[in-house]
Order: C-alpha cells, then structure tokens, then sequence
C-alpha cells in the first residue's frame, strides 16, 4: 500500500518534492545544497520556504542509487511510513504495558492494521511529505522513551529521536517540547531519582544537538513560514474588531468584548476545533486534494463506533500509560489551531498514530462486550463488520489507485515532467526557451529532470531575493 506505483500515484511530482529531490541530488554530489551551503544543519533554501534538511539527507543515498526520479525521492516517505506500523505495534504494548500478555499482543496488533490500512496514512507516506518521517521519529521517541522507564540507557536515543524530528518538520517544533514536559511531569520520579545520570547525560545531550536549530528559529527566515500561514496575521480579525468596536461608537464594554485578543483567541478555538470535525475524520477528508481523495474521510467509516467506544472505555478503564493518548492528540493540535488552513492532515500528523490505537482498543473491547451474546448473533455482527472493513477499504484503495491520479492530477503539478522532456529534447534548435511561472516554479523541474549539474547552476544561474527573504530564478 506504500511502495505499489510509488512513481506514477501521485501522478506527479509537486515542486516541493522536486527541491526536496534536487538536493539530495546534490548533496550526494559535492556536500552543497541547491545554493551552494556546504552540509546545511538548519536549513535548506527554497523558494523563501526554509525546509527543515533531514529529508534531503534521507533522500541522497537513494537518488545516488536508484538515480534522481519519482521513486527515489518518495521512497524515504515510504519506508518510515512503514517503519512507523512497526513502532505502532511496539508503542500500544508499552502504553497497555499492566495488560495481560495476550491483550497485550492482540491492541497491539489490531492497531498496527489499522494503521497501515488508514486513508490518512497511506497518502501521507506515499508523497515526499516530511511530516511521516517527522511522525515516525515522534512515534519512535515517544516509545524509546517508554522503554528507558526499565531500560534507563535507551533515554538518550529517545531524546536524539526527539530532536531528529525536529529537524525534519516544522510542526514537531512546536508539538516536541510540549510533549517532552508532559512526560517529565508524569515521570519526574523515575527520570530524577531511578536514572538521574541518564537523564542528565541526555539533558546535555538533546541541548547540543538542538541549539543550531534553536538559534535559526529566532532568525527572521526561520519565522518567514510561519508568518505566512498564521491567524495572527491576518486582517480580517481586526478589520472586524475595529468595525464592531465603531458601531458601538467605541463604549468600553465593546472595547473589551471586541477586542482583538478574543477575536484571535476565539479564532484559535475555531481552527484548533476543526481538525476534529466529523466531516474531516469520516466524510471528506481534508479540503486538500493532496492529502484526502475526497470522496472518503481521514478514517473509515467503519471504525467510528470502535474510535467512540475506545474513548469511552479508555477514560473508564485507565489501564497503564492510557493518559498519553488524549494529551497526546491534545497536543498534537495545538500547533495546527494557529494556521488559516484547518482542518490540516498533514500539519497535524503528529497525533497518528493515537486515533488507531483508539479504535483498536475500542474493536478488542467491543469484541469482548459481543463474545457473551448468542451465537448465531455474535457471528452476524462479526460477519457484517467485516464486510463493511472490506467495502470501505476497497472503495478507498479503487478510488485512489484508478480515479484519484486522474481527477486530481493538477494538484501534483503534472505536465511539468512532460514540458521539460519536449524541452530537453528541442532546446538545441533554439538560443532561448521561455516558461511561464504562472503555474508556479519551473526552474526546479528544469534542474531536475535535466539532471542539471549543481555546480553549474550555482554558476550561471540569474538568483535574486526579493524585500520578504524569497527566492526567485529567473534565469538559467
């Protein structure tokens, strides 16, 4: 479900891939990026975007192998996307870890299926999304962590998994420290008392591999991004403030009802709320047709009764590390409640994969709650649940392979591919091409598909900065 077709659905590459793709083209070439920084820690420029590097380094060795196309840059996405089904199985046995052995193994296993089954899932790891290798490195810290509890030396892994994510995407930033103070307040005890050196050893640590980063973050690039997407930037808020605030020709009480803080607060509620919408969970999916195919939701409808019982019985039962999973996805919100965009799978990836592990305790319970009745009924409800798995599934994975390539090509750029083949194929009966950049950067796909060589572009290339720190081409 993540490496079947991985080069031809998507049906093309966005320009995000593609830079990500270039440099890792080369770095495995000379150590430089696109724009010449040797080995970037931070960041790599592009477009004014400033993309967390890990991705690009991930990418090099498989474009140095597998040569620079489709499959290579998507094949990191892939593999921790599978890789994470793996921790997810591991993750759901140190969560239930006061369970029995056999309860143990089987939340394990259910949630680990319905990971590597989900809509949600599948799409994100089979497109260059930094987000899933950022998810996995989460989910993988997460766990480490748990396990250090009795194995006090896999702390310091846990931490550099931690950190790793942080440098692979922008939304593990915020949600990272968060979820790190959570787990020292709840463990304070054993962190400080049981395997204090450990602790301090990783401390030490997670803050030298951290403080590059840390000191890019407070640089004008690092906040480019982020004051693009943001609610707080945007007018319409006070526009409105001011205008309620007017027409109650500017009384105190208006003053402070209307007040932009509440404006922006309320906004904040609004966004943060939204990514839990049944609609976004069960029925549409995100709005963005790179990350939902549209016709069906970011889960199946088929889980909801078991996501709703898992919660109900979850809060009921309380049984071993249980309280991570709701702070967990609390946590994992709150970054994606500041951006205009919401609901947004990708930027709120972070929570997966706690909803699945959700609906696998909830089917185990249900199971269990169904094994009491009589017979010929509890095998109808077996039977019709499975069936309904299988239409929802099956529906998803027609629609996606066959329909979803098609219908929703131009959201993955495609004909770029196409127009710089004719190019490279006509450009010597020529002395210019021109290409507009209406439909977005073409420069990129011209280096990428050309192979262009990476020294030669930093050479000749017409690069300009415009008064917001972004980048343009307009020349090669």
């Amino acid at each position: 479900l993540r490496f079947f077709m991985l080069a031809s659905v998507p049906p093309s590459l966005t320009w995000d891939e593609v830079a990500l793709g270039y440099n890792a083209y080369s770095l495995a070439i000379d150590g430089k990026d696109e724009f010449g920084r040797f080995l970037p820690i931070t960041y790599l420029e592009s477009f004014g975007d400033y993309k967390p590097p890990v991705y690009a380094y991930l990418t090099a060795p498989f474009v140095k192998f597998l040569g620079l196309n489709e499959a290579a840059v998507r094949f990191p996405s892939a593999l921790f996307g599978t890789l994470t089904i793996l921790l997810t199985y591991l993750l759901t046995k140190k969560i239930f870890h006061s369970s029995p052995e056999s309860k143990k193994e089987i939340l394990g296993l259910l949630s680990a299926g319905i990971l590597a089954t989900s809509p949600w899932h599948i799409l994100l790891s089979r497109a260059a999304f930094e987000a899933n290798v950022a998810s996995f490195f989460i989910v993988g810290g997460i766990y480490l962590f748990l396990v250090s509890l009795e194995r006090k030396w896999f702390l310091p892994f846990s931490v550099v998994s931690f950190v790793a994510s942080m440098y692979t995407f922008n939304t593990a930033r915020f949600f990272v420290p968060f979820i790190v103070i959570f787990l020292f307040l709840k463990f304070y005890k054993t962190l400080l008392f049981k395997i204090r050196f450990q602790t301090i050893i990783s401390f030490f640590l997670g803050f030298l591999i951290f403080l590059p980063l840390f000191l890019f973050l407070l640089t004008p690039s690092a906040k480019l991004r982020f004051a693009e997407v943001n609610i707080f930037s945007d007018p319409e808020i006070v526009e409105l403030a001011n205008q309620k605030i007017a027409n109650d020709n500017n009384a105190v009480w208006s003053r402070i009802i209307n007040n932009r803080r509440v404006g922006y607060s309320l906004s904040y509620v609004k966004h943060y709320l939204d990514n839990l919408s049944p609609e976004f969970l069960f029925i549409r999916g995100d709005g963005n047709p790179k990350f939902s195919i549209q016709d069906a939701g970011q889960m199946y409808i088929w889980e909801i009764p078991f996501f709703i019982f898992g919660i109900l019985v979850l809060f009921r039962k309380r049984e071993g590390h249980w309280l991570l999973i709701p702070v967990w996805i609390l946590l994992g919100l709150l970054p994606a409640g500041v951006a205009r965009e919401t609901p947004h799978a990708l930027r709120i990836e972070t929570i997966l994969p706690m909803f699945q592990i959700l609906t696998g305790y909830g089917l185990f319970h249900t199971a269990v709650a169904i094994s009491n009745i009589k017979y010929q009924l509890k095998y109808l409800i077996l039977a019709l649940s499975i069936l309904f798995f299988i239409f929802n599934f099956l529906y998803f994975v027609h629609n996606y392979f066959t329909h979803y390539p098609k219908e929703f090509s131009g959201e993955w750029q495609y004909g770029y591919k196409e127009a710089m083949k004719f190019i490279n194929e006509n450009e010597s009966k020529y002395d210019k091409v021109h290409i507009t950049q209406a439909l977005g950067r073409p420069y990129i796909y011209f280096l990428f598909y050309s192979q262009y060589p990476p020294s030669r572009f930093r050479e000749n290339a017409n690069v300009f900065r415009d008064a917001a720190v972004f980048t343009h081409v307009a020349k090669i």
